[in-house]
């Protein structure tokens, strides 16, 4: 099942079991029924993105317009890397709050994002990292935030001699700067979207009689 992030409630982790076998292994990283039963909606799947990232590659921080966001499940299918989640709602207790989280082909650990929050991560080897979202790509609603800004104060880990990050990233502004801008997400838009979700799925179940 599963579980909050303690300094991140709304991160979700999932350290699914895994079925070795000499075949090699089996393993679910997704159950429909268990995000549902954890969240009291569903994940609204609209796509399915894969990433290849070399070894110091940066990606983020990313996030989009709220409503309707876009929420992930995010896994990493082969090699490691460092995935961070910054609360990015303005008016929340945790504004500028980020955990980072080890995900690789080992732990075989999945992260929830909420909408709300700017996701990034570091590749600590050559990684592929699928993730499912709730809303496809769409530049007009999407947005990024420095992944060095010194005010969030993230670790990155260095693996090589230099950080490879996209120009796109390298001109996101700082927090600071895109909170004046006011292109953050407020805390009471993203609690009445998730709100709006449950109410939804639960008068869904309620007409289906279940």
């Amino acid at each position: 099942m599963p579980a909050p992030h303690p300094d991140l409630p709304e991160i979700l982790i999932d350290d699914p079991r895994v079925f070795p076998d000499a075949r090699g292994s089996f393993h679910e990283w997704f159950s429909a029924v268990r995000f549902e039963a954890h969240t009291g909606y569903p994940l609204d799947l609209q796509q399915a993105n894969l990433s290849v990232s070399r070894p110091g590659v940066v990606r983020g921080l990313h996030f989009a317009d709220v409503p309707p966001g876009q929420a992930k499940w995010v896994t990493c299918v082969h090699g490691r890397i460092i995935d961070v989640v910054v609360d990015i709602r303005v008016g929340s207790d945790t504004f500028g709050r980020h955990v980072a989280v080890e995900l690789d082909d080992e732990n075989r650990r999945c992260l929830y994002i909420p909408v709300g929050f700017a996701h990034g991560f570091a590749a600590v080897t050559e990684a592929t990292v699928v993730y499912l979202t709730s809303a496809g790509y769409n530049p007009e609603v999407e947005h990024g935030i420095d992944p060095f800004d010194p005010e969030l104060g993230i670790e990155w880990p260095v693996v090589t001699g230099e950080r490879i990050v996209s120009d796109k990233d390298i001109a996101a502004p700082s927090l600071a700067s895109a909170r004046e801008s006011g292109i953050l997400p407020d805390v009471g838009d993203c609690l009445a979207h998730e709100s709006e979700l449950k109410n939804g799925w639960a008068l869904a179940n309620e007409d289906a009689g279940l």
